[in-house]
């Protein structure tokens, strides 16, 4: 036993260690390399430096009354709609089927149709990530997102960069904000007044809304502000608990139609002559859109598709031709004809400083859009002595010329910032793009030096002016189109150095594995050949050929999207490996069948996950299980699809009764289980008082909805108080060691399991049953070969076809649940269920146990069922064995996928779907294997502790 011991105070403590420690390194590094963000300079645009460009002559008297353009508004209003689709505005017209939600803002439709020269409805392109602070930096700055931000979702640091809102408070504009907290995150010190709400919590829907509300109108009647931003979140919110299709979605746009009439008759009502709003821009608008389950994040058109809604409420002198825009148009719902524009966001930011005239950001790569500068700068009277030379000059050739004009200095502050970039970056553009696009600009800059001569030329005809600046204006606008292409294309700076050297420490991590791996096996004598065979034992070959397929179609876009099938199909091939083995012994066909019956099972609950985005709302009310997917429209059904969750909550708390009662079960052990079996009682209660009942609803209101939930959440951190005492002082001796691993696995897994399905919503029950049957299965089909030696202890490794299986059935259990690998699929409501408010922390622990529970938690600490339950006459000393071999397979399995991740990502990195499908691959997949590391050496601690107590010193 000497060596026994030696072997347990070395590799068995800090192989599990050693190998977390690589894989944050490793991940960290690469991390760095692959996330980078985009470099953010310190630079700020001031007033003067306008004349450093070629746009106007520095001894113009013009430009000393002025900053970068001529302020074309006095006071601007905004008005964000967090989350509006493009249907939400847009008449039904325009789509191939009519819905629900279309057609409800009404106010929006009839003044775009009455006053098409002052009031225009935009389709707004965002870029991904369509997070929501994303979208504001993006707004702000004028600049792309870098998917490293959608990390700051939750917990926005302030922008240091360039942006609008600073450009404004420099220049003495006054800002006032209200609604998202966000705003006051991004912008702590900028807002002359705020009055800033909770953002987080999704299940509230009018906390927000109603602040806004309540601010909104009165603030319209003061004077002292020039900019004022009011930011709802109520259609968000909504679509995230309840979906698109849904009563509270038409409710939200419903009570935003009745506020946008109240706001638009009030500017009006001022903006007469000398009145406040003579010169008002008004600007309602979404940061990004949303699919039909409410999700986004993503880049999607749905998500990426939003609205922008314009009006002045000063009679243009004139519409912007066509040459300059494309709109779409289509009659209305009264017949009448209908336009609609389309605007990058990002443009808003320079677009806006334009009108207001304040310098643009530095590092914005937008550009001024036509239609939206021409709904108010039409009716600027230039004071530019070249217009004397033609009196007789059309106000269209005004026009055109203050906006080549205003392209000029956009397009001189879009070469400087990348110029100096370039030279400040670590990487920046490369040397042939930066020719490409100097060159463009180039024959811009000559053009408009001829441009100009033609201006000043008295004998000049005016009517040859019109090409002249069309031509320039193409010239500038192909320039600032190919920038903005070219940064989307390459922007982010990916460090292959740094991404080697940590896919080479993953390389590193999976070799300890590999080594601790046949160490246990060569100093116990246990190795993976055939019996009665020197070969390598098929299950080994299996499993390898299983694990090398699925981490080789993370090499395809395609199959990253039907992750889920992949992983049900290779479960659903080692099932069959199994049932083929069975039928051959002629052992065990049961458990054969029924596997594969719940591999079927679960293929139909991963489609319904899939197509989660053209969901009902009845299908989102209840959750994205297969029960209530069938439920849909159809009464009698849906009593069932809210029965039956209960029926097996409360079976499950049946099997706990069984367990506790059938077995030794005494001390510290019994009482976790037996509160298991009570926070499943609880469970039931609190799901039928949020049922349509009313008398279960009253129970609901007398208690509180969130009373029962914390209950639940304070009995289970109780119960692993207990667990910790009792691996720490607890030395029982009355189990066999089988006995003592199995008992107390048990306890480990009953204290998550409550918490885990309360989180999961009512299809928790279901797929918590699904995993125990599954795990069973897996289990007594391993112990087929070993039947046939009753009484034959050997201490032959463990079958990695059956850690292979497990592995399988975890991945599976995650996309069964209704996730998938991107922000969207996360279930943010899940965070807030027995809170209001919003914790960052606490919020964030509960979303990972729902993200994670079924995936990670739960299998990860019941592997040792395999082991336990293997062998029928195992002796204590080789528990420690195959437990530790079961847990490094398992952990090799994970790590081998997602090291193919990183490289799938480094191979990938300048691919069309790298942010939008790639990355959030890698961030799911590294989060997951960093609580896979963190799960395995708390469970080895447990474990380990337990089977130490048993183990004979001698």
């Amino acid at each position: 036993m000497e060596r026994w011991w030696r072997w347990r105070s070395g590799s068995e403590k800090w192989v599990p260690w050693l190998i977390l420690l690589l894989h944050i390194v490793s991940i960290l590094i690469f991390t760095r390399g692959f996330l980078l963000t985009r470099t953010e300079l310190p630079f700020y645009s001031h007033c003067s430096d306008a004349s450093q460009s070629p746009c106007f002559s520095s001894s113009s008297s013009s430009n000393s009354s002025r900053c970068w353009t001529k302020p074309a508004i006095d006071r601007l209003v905004i008005i964000v709609l967090d989350a509006l689709r493009f249907d939400f505005v847009a008449p039904s017209t325009f789509f191939e089927e009519s819905k629900p939600w279309m057609d409800k803002l009404k106010v929006i439709q009839r003044l775009a149709s009455e006053r098409g020269s002052s009031a225009r409805i935009f389709k707004a392109i965002a870029d991904p990530p369509t997070t929501s602070l994303q979208r504001l930096k993006g707004l702000t700055t004028g600049g792309l997102p870098t998917f490293i931000d959608v990390g700051n979702s939750f917990g926005a640091p302030a922008i240091v960069e360039d942006n609008f809102i600073h450009q404004l408070v420099q220049n003495g504009k006054r800002v006032v904000m209200m609604g998202d907290d966000t705003w006051t995150q991004l912008f702590p010190d900028h807002f002359k007044k705020s009055f800033p709400y909770p953002s987080f919590n999704v299940k509230d829907l009018h906390t927000v809304d109603n602040g806004c509300i309540d601010h909104l109108l009165p603030t319209l009647y003061e004077e002292d502000w020039d900019v004022l931003i009011a930011h709802f979140l109520g259609v968000d919110h909504a679509g995230h608990i309840f979906g698109v299709d849904s009563t509270p979605m038409i409710e939200k746009l419903e009570q935003y139609n009745a506020i946008l009439e109240k706001v638009i008759e009030m500017l009006e009502s001022q903006s007469g002559p000398g009145g406040i709003h003579e010169n008002t821009l008004l600007l309602v608008m979404g940061d990004h859109g949303q699919t039909l389950n409410g999700d986004h994040g993503g880049g999607s058109p749905e998500e990426v598709e939003t609205s922008m809604f314009a009006m002045s409420f000063k009679k243009p002198i004139l519409s912007i031709p066509y040459e300059f825009h494309t709109p779409t148009c289509e009659q209305d719902l009264d017949g009448k004809k209908f336009c609609i524009s389309s605007i990058q966001q990002l443009d808003f930011a320079v677009t806006m400083t334009a009108l207001l005239g304040v310098p643009f950001p530095y590092g914005s790569i937008g550009r001024v859009n036509a239609d939206l500068y021409g709904l108010v700068a039409d009716t600027l009277n230039l004071e530019d002595a070249r217009l004397e030379n033609c009196q007789n000059q059309s106000k269209l050739e005004q026009w055109m010329q203050n906006y080549v004009n205003v392209l000029c200095i956009n397009s001189w502050q879009v070469k400087r910032y990348v110029d100096v970039y370039s030279a400040s970056s670590v990487i920046g553009f490369s040397h042939e793009d930066l020719l490409q696009i100097a060159d463009i600009y180039a024959q811009a800059e000559e053009n408009w030096s001829h441009t100009k001569k033609s201006l000043l030329d008295k004998n000049e005809c005016c009517d040859s002016l019109l090409p002249a600046l069309k031509r320039q204006i193409d010239l500038y606008v192909n320039f600032l189109t190919s920038v903005a292409e070219l940064a989307r294309s390459k922007w982010t700076e990916f460090n292959l150095n740094m991404m080697g050297i940590g896919f080479g420490i993953m390389l590193v991590s999976l070799l300890i594995h590999f080594l601790a791996i046949k160490r246990v096996n060569k100093q116990y004598g246990a190795s993976f050949t055939s019996r009665g065979d020197s070969g390598i034992s098929f299950g080994l070959i299996c499993a390898c050929f299983v694990v090398i397929i699925r981490a080789s179609s993370f090499l395809s876009n395609s199959y990253i999207l039907e992750e889920g099938k992949v992983a049900n199909f290779l479960l659903a091939t080692t099932g069959f490996v199994k049932l083929r083995y069975s039928i051959m012994k002629k052992k065990m066909l049961l458990e054969a069948v029924v596997f594969v019956l719940l591999i079927t099972f679960c293929r139909f609950s991963i489609e319904v996950g899939l197509s989660k985005q053209a969901a009902t709302s009845q299908f989102l009310n209840e959750s994205t299980s297969l029960m209530t997917s069938i439920a849909s429209g159809l009464p009698s059904w849906t009593l069932i699809a809210k029965v039956v969750p209960l029926l097996v909550l409360i079976l499950l708390a049946y099997l706990l009764y069984k367990t506790i009662s059938s077995r030794s079960c005494k001390g510290i052990w019994k009482y976790v289980i037996m509160g298991t079996i009570l926070s499943y009682l609880l469970i039931a209660v609190h799901w039928a008082s949020e049922s349509s009942i009313r008398s279960l609803a009253l129970v609901s209101n007398v208690i509180g909805r969130n009373c029962i939930p914390q209950i639940i959440y304070t009995i289970g951190f109780g119960q692993l108080l207990l667990l910790a005492f009792g691996w720490q002082f607890n030395k029982d001796k009355f189990f066999d060691g089988k006995e003592n691993l199995v008992i107390k696995t048990i306890g480990m897994l009953s204290a998550w399991s409550s918490v885990v399905i309360l989180l999961s919503g009512q299809q928790g029950p279901l797929v918590a049953l699904a995993s125990i049957i599954g795990g069973y299965c897996i289990v007594r089909l391993d112990n087929i070969e070993q039947d046939a030696k009753d009484n034959i202890c050997d201490v032959s490794a463990v079958d990695p076809l059956s850690v292979t299986q497990w592995n399988l059935l975890a991945v599976c259990l995650f996309f069964c649940t209704g996730h998938w690998c991107a922000f969207d699929g996360l279930r943010y409501g899940a965070a807030f269920i027995g809170f209001d408010e919003f914790i960052l922390i606490r919020q964030a622990i509960l979303l990972t146990i729902d993200t994670f529970g079924f995936s990670h938690i739960l299998p990860i600490f019941g592997l040792p069922f395999l082991v336990a339950c293997q062998y029928m006459l195992s002796q204590k000393r080789f528990i420690l064995v195959r437990l530790s071999q079961a847990y490094m397979m398992y952990g090799l399995i994970t790590a081998a996928t997602v090291t193919v991740t990183m490289l799938c990502v480094t191979i990938h990195r300048r691919h069309l779907m790298v942010w939008g499908l790639f990355a959030p691959k890698f961030v799911f997949d590294v989060v997951g294997l960093i609580l896979a590391d963190v799960l395995i050496c708390l469970a080895s601690l447990f474990c380990f502790g337990q089977v130490e107590d048993d183990v004979p010193k001698s």
